[in-house]
């Protein structure tokens, strides 16, 4: 069987919780197998070339097509990765069924091997200095929360997802200050408050994508229908998110003024959508009211969550209804099936080329960035089934099958 002959998404007939099936959907033979859905990697990958954009982009502040364009890879391009960190999960415990017995033990060990190699290499590539926000530890710290809640079907992981949407930001805004964090954005993963409070990506206000994933991973994603809902889903939910926050400043009195004042100046206009408003300090509740992607409220969380979605189900659908795109998005796809690879190797590289500002390189920089990781994703892949570090990974977490 060839990469393009893989299905979109599993028949109901083919349970991925059989032993045969790795976490990465190959089979123990090394084949493709029908659990692989390439419009999940596709999603990754175009997640993972979001956050190039955010590091190693122009700065979005200066405005035009490009600027815009870089604006909307901020903090959304990292939410589209934490909601499929959520289906990963769900991928390796068992994606229609959950994994019982001795095949669920084993997948858990794999969730929470990879978790503690995610929480090392992303706390070692923070201490390394770039000035890039990791974001990896964090994710180790998700898979390791979520984890007891593999079993749960769609419908209570979503009320989850949004039930800590609507909670967990407000409490964030009261631990931040008491945690020392003098704003949701200042924070680096050197230890477990970090992690929890008051880092870059807080598990507080993040563990609502991840829940989501969860949530649609457990739908019947080979459904033309159900893709449908997932994408109308995604609309209203950045419609209630961006719209809502725009109407609110707006609306209530001294809002805008208060965001000014904080420290956004004239830019406190876009704090509905744009994080060139600047982030939360603390100093004013009226911070509350924004969704600009790291200011780690409620409206923010529901906006991102709806263009996650959105991107997910429109790329699901189009490997779906246009097999021959498959072909044409071959790079992306190949750096979505090895995006840990990708997202070290971006860190690695400004490491070596001394960049110390971001954002703020040239777009030629990220053109180049984009082309070097998918090419060498496209060779790869067609002599290997995984990238180099998620073959590491592979081999790190095959000894889980080794648990009784």
């Amino acid at each position: 069987m060839t990469y393009d002959a893989v299905l979109v998404a599993p028949p109901a007939r083919v349970p991925e919780s059989a032993t045969g099936i790795r976490e990465n959907g190959t089979r123990e033979n090394g084949r493709p197998s029908t659990g692989r859905l390439v419009g999940v990697d596709l999603a990754r990958g175009l997640a993972v070339f979001g956050m190039f954009a955010a590091h190693v982009g122009p700065d979005p502040g200066k405005g035009g097509v490009t600027g815009f364009l870089m604006e909307l890879a901020h903090g959304r391009s990292s939410a589209l990765f934490a909601l499929l960190a959520g289906f990963a999960v769900v991928l390796i415990t068992g994606r229609r069924t959950p994994k019982t017995g001795q095949a669920g033990r084993q997948a858990v060990a794999k969730v929470i091997i990879r978790a503690v190699l995610l929480l090392a290499v992303g706390s070692a590539l923070t201490m390394w200095g770039t000035p890039v926000d990791v974001i990896l530890a964090f994710y180790g710290l998700y898979f390791l929360l979520v984890l007891p809640l593999y079993r749960l079907g769609a419908g209570p992981l979503a009320a989850l997802a949004v039930g800590t949407a609507l909670v967990f930001p407000q409490l964030l805004y009261v631990l931040s200050p008491l945690a020392g964090g003098a704003s949701t954005a200042a924070g680096r993963p050197d230890g477990l408050l970090s992690l929890l409070v008051t880092g870059s990506y807080p598990a507080l206000t993040w563990l609502p994508f991840v829940l989501a994933g969860m949530a649609v991973a457990r739908l019947d994603l080979a459904s033309a229908a159900v893709r449908t809902r997932i994408a109308l889903t995604g609309v209203a939910l950045a419609v209630v998110g961006y719209g809502g926050s725009w109407l609110a400043l707006h609306l209530v009195p001294g809002a805008l003024d208060a965001i000014g004042a904080s420290g956004a100046g004239g830019a406190a206009s876009s704090a509905w959508w744009s994080d060139t408003a600047g982030y939360p300090t603390g100093t004013t509740p009226a911070w509350l009211l924004a969704a600009s992607p790291h200011s780690e409220t409620t409206l923010s969380i529901l906006a991102n969550t709806g263009v996650a979605i959105t991107v997910l189900a429109l790329c699901l659908s189009a490997m779906d209804v246009f097999p021959r795109l498959r072909r044409l998005a071959r790079p992306v796809i190949a750096v979505g099936t090895m995006s840990l690879t990708a997202y070290v190797s971006h860190i690695v590289a400004i490491r070596v080329l001394g960049i110390d500002e971001l954002p703020g390189p040239a777009l030629h920089v990220l053109l180049g960035f984009i082309v070097a990781v998918a090419a060498f994703a496209t060779l790869w892949s067609r002599s290997f089934q995984r990238g180099p570090l998620e073959w590491v990974m592979g081999k790190a977490t095959g000894i889980a099958r080794h648990i009784p």
